[in-house]
């Protein structure tokens, strides 16, 4: 039983440790909680659906086009919604307002589109799972974890080793100094949505193949990985990731002796002890800027 609870728990951080490395990404750039991040997840999952099981597209091509479209999402948020709040100076609040409609307004746009009820991406027979250490686990587990890992991974590098990264990494210190140093502080916010968004979408799109699709999943999302990137301290990347994979197993843990139901609960709870005991996050610091 706890070998299953700590794979479960494994399999959740790691759709946790994408929404979380979005949004940390997207943060440590503009400096708001962007809450609009959890509905490009819900709409990666419909992207997804409408590619795959409406169109009949390719599974593989369906993914990967809805990726691109959930990053294209994100940037036409930030360049509809809140770039235009940027050269106006908005204060903080003002943002999170906006961000806040900017997710009502497409969560009621698919409920209307797709309408309420329940949408899987789910097909063909079921399998039996696959027996590790007393533990059970599917294809479709396997495939969520083996692609969060490899994005983990692939951002880690994105993020610390390229060129764009370093620039990322420079604004989120110092905009004006990244400014007098050659850097167009627009374009890495573009690329920063796009990154974001786009992971955001692929953890929609990856825990669409194991659970149901409907238009209120992105609520829940965004609530896990603001949760998340606060345990692993606010704009800290790596802390995000690790955030993201202590969340989902102390989850799991957490429902050994209670019930199911009490996930949430114990989510915000290990919120509340951690910001208490450790406010400065996993790492033991803040983002560089704080």
């Amino acid at each position: 039983m706890l070998n299953q609870l700590l794979l479960n728990g494994i399999i959740s951080g790691s759709i946790y440790a994408l929404i979380a490395l979005g949004f940390a990404v997207i943060y440590k750039t503009v400096r708001f909680f962007h809450f609009a991040h959890g509905i490009v997840y819900t709409a990666g999952a419909y992207f997804a659906y409408s590619l795959s099981i409406s169109l009949g597209i390719n599974v593989i091509l369906s993914f990967f086009l809805a990726s691109a479209f959930s990053a294209i999402l994100g940037i036409a948020i930030d360049r509809c919604i809140y770039l235009p709040l940027r050269k106006n100076n908005a204060p903080p609040l003002v943002f999170l307002i906006a961000s806040f409609g900017v997710f009502i307004f497409i969560q009621n746009l698919l409920q209307l589109i797709y309408g309420a009820q329940i949408l899987t991406l789910r097909t063909g027979v079921i399998k039996e799972g696959h027996q590790i250490l007393g533990a059970v686990i599917t294809d479709i587990q396997i495939l969520i974890l083996a692609v969060s890992c490899w994005l983990l991974v692939m951002l880690w590098f994105v993020v610390e080793r390229t060129k764009m990264g370093k620039a990322i990494r420079a604004v989120a210190d110092d905009p004006i100094g990244a400014s007098v140093a050659g850097i167009y502080s627009e374009r890495v916010i573009l690329y920063a949505f796009g990154i974001g968004s786009a992971l955001a979408g692929v953890a929609g799109i990856l825990i669409s193949y194991e659970t149901n699709i409907e238009p209120t999943m992105g609520m829940n999302a965004i609530l896990k990985g603001i949760i998340a990137s606060l345990i692993g301290g606010v704009g800290n990347v790596p802390g995000a990731m690790l955030g993201g994979f202590f969340l989902g197993i102390i989850e799991n843990l957490g429902i050994w002796k209670i019930q199911a139901g009490w996930k949430d609960t114990i989510s915000f709870a290990v919120l509340i002890v951690f910001l208490l005991l450790r406010p400065e996050g996993i790492l033991g610091k803040r983002s560089s800027r704080e």
